[in-house]
């Protein structure tokens, strides 16, 4: 049965694909409307009683039995209509960044292109300027979105894939009992992008090929690469009982790691039958858990540190509530917070600059604080820190005066607007809000968002140097699309003296779960919990605070 998000994907979609095929912009207005409405209801759809349904502000005849046919087939014949009647690449074309419903229908026919190749193409031969509204500066934009497009398909978010990697290990594992099984790879390791899920399995090629139902792409000579129904590429490592522990060690790490692995002598360890724990035994080096099979670096370290563990995270750091643009009110996120078993939460809604996303005015400030330390009285000794993410304006200030700033427990340093920077724009921005006294955390240092949007370019040395100096701690936002700061960067932040914190940018109670993906990037950078804001304890994060502001 869809929930929620499912459905308001699918009026979103209904109303791109109207506009598209030219339909009355009315009708397609209210079906963009009742996806706003969905996206913000706090009750599943599916808990609710049709005529409750119907009862929701804006939603007419039309919208109550489409939803209702959504809920009782899984299916929604209208939007598959437009589906059907709409060319394939004109559907690919509503993913590139840039082109909306109304661009795209010009493209389509004015141009007479039907697919992203096409389009990529008419770039290139500039008569996308042909069109009204497309000038220079819009065609560059897409040709870069499009060649951005290409060199990330067939690639995946951890976290999308995360479930069903899993699942397909049990499965071929009840397939092929009692031999053994075990994802390996990308996966294994905790990558925070996914090209292909990959497998060892105890048994011959020709009897996996038999097996398994997914669909047999090729044989190379190590392995059997299919593809899943989901679209995801599988890759399977045939291998004996007495080599599994090889053919593990060897598919989990990167190429990178086993080059550094044989220089240290590791083919020692590589015996008949042996574990991965005993091929790094035998090979005199330290045992690696797979998320640091990265480059090697580790081996030169003699005590390998206790990894920080979802386990670790004490509060959520980074929150957003209906004050800006959350889905859920302060004290919903702060009763969720406190049931999941977390000691506070951090409360950092917009400031006044991002009134996309209605941020707090001067005024309103006042306000919800007033509100917080009420609901303290009621909630301790579980507590609500004040906190704000304030914007990183054009010229590198905050979003309010200093007397405003100082009102904050925290503040979070971020950029929102103004993306498209060079690096010594960029630079000239961070350095400058790092440098206020208020900054306390400087949020999604480059704004990124994996296999969607690059960050702007930044020197990662010169701004970690920065926050040692200023004594401001770097987020690393633990968004399954953002996961900024780079895990890559963290052994240089400790090496600094910089704390990181993995916050979980939670616009919504199920936001919460996702200090599970940021801690998983924080332990491929070998951090530690002590490394961690978010893992201090409520009394530490106070005496911190009280520390930082003296």
């Amino acid at each position: 049965m869809p929930d929620n998000s499912t459905i308001a994907d699918n009026f979103s979609l209904l109303s791109k694909l109207m506009d598209i095929h030219g339909e009355n912009s009315f009708k397609a207005k209210s079906f963009a409307n009742a996806a706003f409405t969905v996206e913000k209801l706090t009750t599943p759809l599916q808990e609710m009683h049709t005529e409750e349904i119907a009862k929701i502000k804006g939603f007419g005849e039309s919208i109550s039995k489409s939803i209702q046919e959504m809920l009782q087939t899984e299916q929604w014949s209208l939007l598959d209509t437009y589906i059907d009647k709409t060319p394939s690449g004109i559907l690919e074309m509503m993913k590139i960044k840039g082109l909306g419903p109304k661009k795209i229908a010009s493209i389509w026919k004015d141009l007479e292109v039907e697919s992203l190749g096409e389009l990529l193409y008419a770039c290139n031969e500039n008569r996308l300027m042909l069109l009204k509204g497309f000038g220079q500066k819009t065609q560059d934009s897409v040709k870069q979105s499009i060649e951005f497009y290409f060199s990330n398909r067939d690639r995946y978010l951890f976290a999308e894939v995360e479930t069903l990697a899993n699942e397909l290990e049990k499965e071929i594992q009840t397939l092929f009992a009692p031999a053994a099984v075990s994802l390996t790879g990308q996966v294994r390791r905790n990558e925070i992008i996914i090209d292909e899920i990959e497998l060892v399995v105890d048994a011959a090629p020709e009897i996996i090929r038999e097996k398994l139902s997914l669909t047999f792409i090729e044989e190379t000579p190590h392995s059997l690469l299919f593809q899943h129904a989901q679209k995801v590429k599988v890759r399977i490592y045939p291998s004996a009982i007495d080599d599994f522990g090889k053919s593990l060690f060897l598919t989990t790490a990167t190429p990178a790691f086993i080059e550094s692995f044989f220089a240290a002598g590791g083919a020692a360890g590589l015996t008949p039958g042996a574990t991965e724990e005993q091929i790094f035994s035998q090979a005199n080096l330290p045992y690696l858990p797979p998320c640091l099979r990265n480059d090697g670096s580790m081996l030169e370290v003699q005590q390998i540190p206790h990894l920080i563990t979802p386990l670790d995270i004490k509060g959520i750091i980074h929150s957003h509530s209906t004050w800006s643009d959350g889905q859920y009110t302060l004290e919903e996120m702060a009763l969720a917070a406190k049931a999941q078993g977390f000691e506070y939460l951090v409360i950092s809604d917009h400031s006044r600059s991002a009134f996309y996303a209605n941020g707090l005015s001067i005024e309103r400030i006042a306000e919800q604080h007033a509100q917080i330390d009420a609901l303290n009285q009621q909630l301790a000794p579980f507590r609500i820190f004040k906190s704000i993410e304030a914007d990183i304006l054009n010229d590198g200030n905050l979003d309010y005066p200093d007397e405003i700033l100082a009102s904050f427990d925290l503040v979070i340093a971020s950029v929102h607007s103004n993306l498209k920077m060079s690096e010594e724009k960029a630079m000239s921005r961070l350095l400058k809000a790092i440098e206020n006294p208020y900054t306390t955390i400087l949020g999604h240092m480059t704004g990124r968002l994996l296999l969607s949007r690059n960050g702007y370019p930044v020197d990662h040395r010169r701004i970690i140097e920065a926050c040692a100096e200023h004594n401001v701690v770097i987020e690393l936002n633990a968004h399954p699309r953002r996961l900024d700061i780079d895990w890559e960067w963290i052994p240089y932040a400790r090496e600094k003296g910089v704390l990181l914190s993995i916050d979980p940018d939670a616009h919504s109670i199920a936001g919460y779960k996702d200090v599970y993906y940021g801690t998983l990037a924080a332990r491929k950078g070998a951090l530690t919990a002590d490394g961690n804001l978010s893992s201090y304890s409520k009394e530490a994060l106070e005496n911190y605070i009280h520390n930082r502001k003296k």
